[in-house]
């Protein structure tokens, strides 16, 4: 937490090595006070850093980016520290955050600014204009697998429509928190524009009933509910970035090698710690026993650990571990074969690659969320078959398809219900700026990144300006019979005709 904002409470927790258990920090548990502190410091500020305007918003924020880009691998030892991620994952999560910083900075003028729209035939003496303006102070609660990634996707984005930031990292991940605040602050910006509160669930809570303008949050769906229940007290517009399901379908035509290669690493990478991740495959039946054998191989290849050459890492919530064995546990009973790993695949916080495969689609392992290196691969019939299946889960995040034909990879991607699709590659979304992200359904609603992300932290402001009197003016309480006369016969020549 700022080191400005008085402590009015020596509560603390600390932050744990997920590989080792050791200490790596303790940060203060900001209570509803000091909160409410550093929002009030936000909302002094809002009004200077609006000010700034798109050109000035852009300086600072492409300073604030050669800054971080300058500490990436400072700040890639802190990411894999708290989460236990290698340290070239890690580096990879600098860097498309830095692009998403540096894209939103470059484009939210082009995006936001001001522009005039067609007034219309009834308004033909209006000139009408549509722009954007920021919402004021925007809170922003981040998760832990990607814990500069994804909440940069509303930091960058938020700043840029020109809003102030207060970020609330997640208990497990502070320390990233707390480097972008600082590296923020080294650049000497007169006013409190990002500010980093530590703390538990409670500091969350308190960050969402602290009067912000705007609540981003990326969690769990049933924690999205609950932020979403504070928030309809006071009308607080929500944007929830929640869990998926994602599936992946492969076709009959498909390079199978690459389809492997891409679903080892959308299932496996990150430990599966990956909202957008692979966590169902469904395979055409004339290529799925060689897409088994295949993806078996490369999975048995893989080194969980806690080295900078381990494929993966631990579970860096130590409770996701019971969360992935009850998932096994489910798909086994029910029927189904663990041809990779299984039950005692669970060492502590390491888990090694499971595959499962011919698991009933009502068992968990399919329905709910796994967020840990456990996958399912099930034969269907064709490709329709898959988009059915595909299309039943609650979640609606993202999905991938592969088949040789892109045209019926483009057909399909459109028939998915979900937010984001990738033919022939898998979380190829995640590194185009350009792109929206979010889901549908269980996964949430709203968007970061894109046009789409700059324009979810601004509110649209209308306006019109007469430009000459109306020559039919209705307007007005003292219309004339004439006036009405030839407006009902404008509206049947104009509209009237089939």
């Amino acid at each position: 937490m700022t080191d400005q904002i008085e402590r009015t409470t020596e509560a603390t927790f600390e932050s744990l090595d997920p590989r080792t258990g050791a200490v790596l920090a303790t940060y203060p548990v900001a209570n509803s006070a000091e909160v409410e502190a550093v929002v009030a410091r936000a909302r002094s500020a809002a009004r200077w850093w609006d000010a700034q305007g798109f050109a000035g918003r852009r300086r600072w924020l492409l300073e604030y980016k050669s800054a971080i880009a300058r500490d990436a691998a400072d700040l890639a030892a802190v990411i894999a520290a708290e989460t236990g991620k290698p340290s070239e994952d890690s580096l990879l999560e600098v860097m498309l955050g830095v692009e998403h910083l540096d894209w939103s900075a470059r484009n939210a003028a082009t995006t936001l600014r001001q522009r005039k729209v067609g007034s219309g035939l009834l308004a033909i003496n209006q000139k009408a204009y549509v722009g954007y303006r920021p919402f004021g102070v925007v809170g922003v609660i981040g998760p832990w697998n990607y814990p500069l990634y994804t909440p940069m996707g509303s930091i960058a984005y938020a700043l840029a429509a020109g809003n102030t930031v207060v970020f609330k990292p997640s208990e497990l991940t502070p320390g990233v928190g707390v480097w972008l605040a600082e590296k923020w602050a080294s650049l000497a910006c007169p006013h409190p524009v990002f500010q980093t509160v530590t703390g538990d669930g409670s500091t969350g809570t308190a960050l969402v009933e602290s009067g912000v303008d705007k609540i981003a949050f990326t969690g769990s769906t049933a924690t999205a509910k609950k932020v979403m229940a504070t928030c309809a007290t006071t009308l607080t517009p929500l944007i929830a970035e929640c869990g998926g399901k994602d599936a992946m379908l492969v076709d009959s035509d498909a390079d199978i090698g690459a389809a492997v290669e891409f679903a080892t690493f959308g299932a496996m990478g990150n430990a599966g710690q990956t909202c957008a991740g692979v966590e169902r495959i469904y395979v055409a039946a004339p290529v799925y026993d060689r897409f088994v054998s295949e993806f078996t191989t490369a999975v048995k290849a893989l080194r969980p650990g806690g080295t900078t050459t381990s494929s993966y890492g631990p579970m860096t919530m130590a409770r996701q571990s019971e969360i992935v064995r009850g998932q096994i546990e489910d798909a086994l009973a029910r029927g189904g074969k663990a041809v990779v790993g299984g039950l005692d695949s669970l060492h502590g916080p390491y888990i090694d690659p499971v595959i499962l495969t011919e698991v009933p689609e009502e068992s968990t392992a399919i329905t709910e969320e796994t967020f840990g290196p456990t996958v399912v691969v099930n034969k269907v019939r064709d490709l329709d078959e898959g988009i059915e299946r595909a299309n039943a889960s609650k979640y609606g995040l993202g999905a991938s398809v592969f088949t040789g034909d892109t045209a019926a990879g483009r057909r399909a991607a459109e028939k998915l219900d979900c937010g984001m699709v990738t033919v022939n590659s898998v979380l190829g979304f995640a590194g185009v700026p350009a792109l929206p992200f979010g889901g549908t359904g269980d996964s949430g609603f709203g968007r970061i990144h894109g046009a789409d992300g700059l324009r979810e932290f601004s509110t649209v402001k209308s306006l019109t300006v007469q430009s000459f009197a109306a020559p039919v003016n209705l307007l007005t309480m003292r219309r004339k019979a004439r006036n009405m006369k030839l407006s009902v016969l404008a509206l049947k020549l104009r509209h009237g005709r089939g």
